[in-house]
């Protein structure tokens, strides 16, 4: 005999059931994020990459909303300490090399990958990643994105929430970066079939 749970409390014990697919997820209105919001934390060489929507998830797992900001930014490491972020570059780290002092002063062949950076910023309390002193704030240089999205990764048999980057090139290579507690890795996904 097959017992049937009535839906509205199978319904009630998926919205109790911690986990990944609880996180809220959601292109934020470009009018919340602004040259200025984006200046005020990372700085005068950074503005926002209207092209691309601000993506939020718990990034870091800790329960609190934070945010990823696609922008350019023309010297990442020059208002890094003034601003208390952190400058990372998992592409290259991932291939072998990553310190950004370096690869920060590496040329694109295409011009339009130029200075392209993504902010990420890991919220605080209750005001989440909109508090006056966030968690932690990342800026991630040479990655040249199209788009980018954030849902859950299996890493190590476990969900994270991942920032997911559909890079710019031919291939249209996609990819996903997780944080790993104290910074962000890369990891390729393969390419497009679009």
């Amino acid at each position: 005999m097959v017992h049937r749970m009535p839906l509205g409390l199978l319904a009630l014990g998926l919205a109790l059931v911690p986990g990944i697919s609880a996180q809220k997820v959601a292109n934020l209105d470009p009018a919340t994020i602004d040259n200025n919001f984006v200046q005020k934390q990372f700085g005068n060489s950074c503005t926002v990459n209207a092209a691309v929507p601000a993506v939020s998830g718990d990034l870091n797992g800790d329960g609190i909303e934070d945010i990823v900001i696609a922008a350019r930014c023309k010297d990442p490491m020059m208002d890094a300490a003034e601003n208390h972020y952190t400058v990372l570059d998992p592409y290259f780290a991932f291939y072998g090399f990553g310190d950004p002092k370096i690869t920060t002063q590496f040329s694109t062949a295409d011009p339009d990958n130029r200075s392209l950076a993504l902010l990420i910023i890991h919220g605080a309390g209750a005001e989440a990643w909109h508090a006056p002193e966030p968690k932690a704030k990342f800026l991630i240089v040479n990655l040249a994105y199209k788009q980018v999205n954030a849902k859950p990764l299996i890493v190590k048999k476990k969900p994270v929430m991942a920032i997911y980057v559909i890079e710019s090139g031919e291939d249209q290579m996609t990819s996903a970066m997780f944080f790993d507690g104290k910074k962000y890795k890369y990891q390729p996904m393969g390419s497009s079939m679009e």
